[in-house]
């Protein structure tokens, strides 16, 4: 079984079931789990994990965990307060088909069932606690106020102003990077790697995260609804500054190019074979969806 059939196959198995009055919200869950997407957090986690001598069945249940906070952070980036998109990954969003108030509940839910998922006995048992309580502590910090949630603030507070690009990088570095990085150190914390590894894939997670929205940006203003599933120009309409705005596409790509190179060089303190992560690294940097 691949990677992407075993992530699916694990994160519906950890969605409640038998629950009667609370059906509409875990239909909802399940609306934004099965949507689908490249699942690149989940499958960092076990590609860092083997790489460091782990094997799938232990960090398995931190890849889910790091898949729902990216989902629920979706449900809620979708809402009319955040961007109000009204697709994503080329269905309608959360809150159009179950409303507002069951998205966000939906997106509450799934950030409480990551770390349900985490501090489970099987889990600690399969990792030891040690182990176990570090991804908890670095999956709860870059997706706080000082990771993805602080870098939605820094995006909401950007809009309809000029901001400079240290602003413009800082919001990408934790409001997609953090989860990305997450992803790359919790794989090697739950393999046992020591701190010069988890470096070098924070290093790697650091960069590849920071060119995946450089990417997202270039993509939003040359591609179209159809081919990515959600609308375009959207930075645009609620007038935010991106790289695009302050760069040109031609100087976005450059960058794209520099920060995979870098990523690519960190993988060198690796033994194992790094060949699958270089590969998405430079599939991710050349997109076009």
């Amino acid at each position: 079984m691949n990677d992407i059939n075993l992530i699916e196959n694990a994160l519906y198995s950890y969605i409640p079931k038998g629950l009667k009055s609370e059906k509409n919200l875990i239909k909802s869950i399940q609306y934004s789990l099965k949507a689908g997407g490249k699942r690149i957090r989940p499958r960092l986690v076990l590609e860092f994990s083997k790489l460091c001598g782990g094997d799938d069945s232990s960090a398995l249940p931190f890849a889910c965990a790091v898949e729902m906070i990216h989902t629920y952070s979706l449900i809620h980036d979708d809402l009319p307060c955040m961007d109000n998109d009204d697709m994503r990954r080329g269905k309608p969003s959360n809150h159009i088909v179950f409303g507002e108030d069951i998205a966000l509940l939906a997106g509450d839910a799934l950030q409480s069932l990551a770390f349900d998922v985490m501090s489970q006995s099987l889990t600690v048992k399969n990792i030891k606690a040690e182990a176990c309580v570090k991804c908890i502590n670095i999956l709860s910090s870059y997706c706080g106020a000082v990771g993805m949630v602080g870098g939605q603030v820094i995006d909401l507070e950007n809009e309809n102003k000029q901001a400079d690009l240290a602003s413009v990088t800082e919001c990408n570095r934790k409001k997609t990077g953090a989860l990305i990085k997450a992803s790359c150190e919790m794989g090697c914390v739950c393999a046992g790697a020591d701190d010069k590894k988890i470096l070098a894939a924070r290093k790697f997670g650091e960069n590849i995260g920071i060119a995946f929205q450089i990417v997202d940006d270039i993509l939003d203003v040359t591609s179209s609804d159809e081919e990515l599933g959600k609308p375009v120009g959207s930075d645009v309409g609620n007038n935010k500054s991106t790289y695009v705005s302050l760069l040109g596409i031609d100087e976005c790509k450059k960058r794209v190019d520099k920060l995979t190179d870098e990523a690519l060089e960190a993988l060198n303190c690796f033994d194992g074979d790094t060949y699958s992560l270089r590969e998405l690294a430079l599939k991710l940097s050349s997109r076009n969806k």
